[in-house]
């Protein structure tokens, strides 16, 4: 890759294990053209608690202007938020916002976070869905269908549902239901404006050996004309740019030669 950034990261300030500075050192010693600090927002759920922003988020904002003036002429970084799709506050005020869906509503109206640990979506699977995988995608998608139509910079991890599935033992994935799910939120997103990320997140940690999107979801963006763009979801310095060789290897299988970055001067063009 010619150049990166890496702008999906999270810090002390929310569920990270570094602090924000210590993340953007990291950027910057590997090289990144931009770092971006995208905390998580803030919900009304009272278990998210110390894993997000609070809801005045003065002391965000200051820290992260107070990294880009000691940053200057070094390396852009950026004002984020990662928006989530209970969130009660808004990206207003913010150089760029991801949107995400970490959660679905179950027909009883319960809430159910999907990538939290493999036992509680099991649960969620037999108690809301009766053990119905594809209903349980279906429902997870609604969510990122109606996150996709907001008009986000980035459209976070779009198939985060799939992060204890490698084995299919939730769903498959190949599935007519299922892609079609995956599909019809993807096509509520505007190419236009929202950009695709290649997440290595859930590799970093441990989770997965892929990054996320699958591939025929980033094939149909290609052919939707959209552009991508390659993130961490780093929750550690140690993993500020993780997997980005891979990642680059997905979106060349997919048909992309170039990533975007983005920076305090706008949206630019990388080769992969």
């Amino acid at each position: 890759m010619s150049e990166f950034c890496s702008v999906h990261t999270h810090s002390t300030m929310c569920d990270g294990k570094s602090t924000l500075e210590e993340m953007a050192r990291a950027a910057y010693e590997a090289g990144a053209v931009s770092f971006g600090a995208s905390g998580h927002s803030h919900t009304p759920i009272p278990e998210d608690e110390g894993d997000v922003l609070p809801r005045d988020m003065t002391a965000y904002r200051a820290e992260v202007l107070r990294l880009r003036e000691e940053f200057t002429g070094r390396m852009d970084v950026l004002l984020g938020v990662e928006l989530d799709n209970c969130a009660d506050v808004t990206a207003e005020g913010f150089d760029y916002w991801i949107g995400s869906a970490h959660r679905l509503r179950g027909p009883g109206g319960a809430l159910y976070t999907v990538d939290w640990t493999e036992e509680l979506l099991a649960a969620c699977l037999e108690e809301a869905f009766q053990g119905d995988g594809c209903a349980l995608a279906e429902r997870y998608y609604a969510e990122v269908r109606r996150m996709a139509a907001m008009r986000p910079t980035i459209l976070g991890h779009i198939d985060l549902v799939t992060k204890f599935n490698e084995t299919g033992r939730f769903f498959d994935e190949e599935a007519p239901r299922y892609r079609a799910a995956a599909l019809e939120a993807l096509h509520a997103a505007d190419p236009g404006e929202t950009l695709l990320e290649i997440n290595t997140g859930a590799m970093s940690r441990g989770y997965r050996r892929t990054p996320y999107p699958a591939l025929f979801l980033l094939r149909e963006w290609r052919d939707m004309g959209g552009r991508i763009i390659l993130t961490a979801d780093a929750h550690s310095a140690d993993a500020v740019v993780y997997g980005y060789a891979q990642a680059a290897e997905l979106a060349r299988a997919a048909g992309y030669t170039r990533s975007t970055l983005l920076t305090r001067s706008g949206r630019r063009e990388a080769e992969l």
